[in-house]
């Protein structure tokens, strides 16, 4: 249902993502693209390893998503310091001539928050939505994501990544005239991201963005 693919930088010589892909049945016209960056624990080699969470896992578990599914998998022991990379990838991606340019999507969870978060900072005009979980960033510039519509989960209990890293960004960016959303587990751990993409709300509202040209 995912298929294994392989993107070469040609900005950086050497330099390469694996990543996964899903494409509807239904692929008529423009299609919207959704961008899932995984946690740590799915580091390295093994596409595999990101099946079990996220985006991935509710096709698997039979989840209707009409959207092209992009997961590209972080290098080993890395933290996607290969960030101009995964940029590049997802500038490419989003020129591919059946995408919907006003429906790209980006979420992640845990380090894939993190780089959800810090990728909407630095292409805010890229997303017509964002949901980061677990996660959290620089939130002395998330006044830059006024205008993008956020919604970011995080669980009561987690001691990995502290609850605050999330309210932070959301509060940051409400001050600043946004309107972004959090929800947070009250009896989830690091693991929220099961409680955040079983969601039928979450879908709802994902898709129900688009972004202003």
């Amino acid at each position: 249902m995912f298929n294994r693919n392989k993107f070469i930088s040609e900005k950086h010589v050497g330099e390469y993502l694996d990543y996964l892909e899903y494409v509807p049945e239904k692929t008529d016209g423009k299609i919207p693209l959704l961008l899932y960056i995984h946690g740590a624990g799915s580091r390295g080699n093994n596409l595999s390893q990101m099946q079990v969470v996220g985006p991935v896992k509710e096709i698997e578990n039979g989840r209707k998503i009409n959207a092209v599914i992009l997961v590209p998998q972080c290098h080993a022991e890395t933290w996607f310091d290969l960030f101009e990379v995964l940029s590049e990838f997802i500038e490419t991606v989003i020129k591919r001539q059946n995408a919907d340019k006003d429906r790209v999507y980006i979420t992640g969870s845990s380090m894939g928050a993190y780089t959800t978060w810090q990728m909407c900072i630095s292409h805010p005009d890229w997303f017509a939505a964002a949901v980061p979980v677990c996660g959290g960033g620089m939130y002395w510039n998330a006044a830059r994501l006024k205008d993008l519509p956020v919604w970011a989960f995080h669980g009561a209990l987690d001691k990995t990544v502290l609850p605050e890293e999330s309210m932070k960004m959301v509060d940051y960016i409400n001050k600043n005239g946004g309107n972004a959303k959090l929800t947070i587990f009250p009896k989830d751990t690091h693991n929220s991201w099961d409680s955040a993409f079983s969601s039928d709300e979450l879908w709802e509202w994902l898709f129900k963005q688009k972004r202003d040209t």
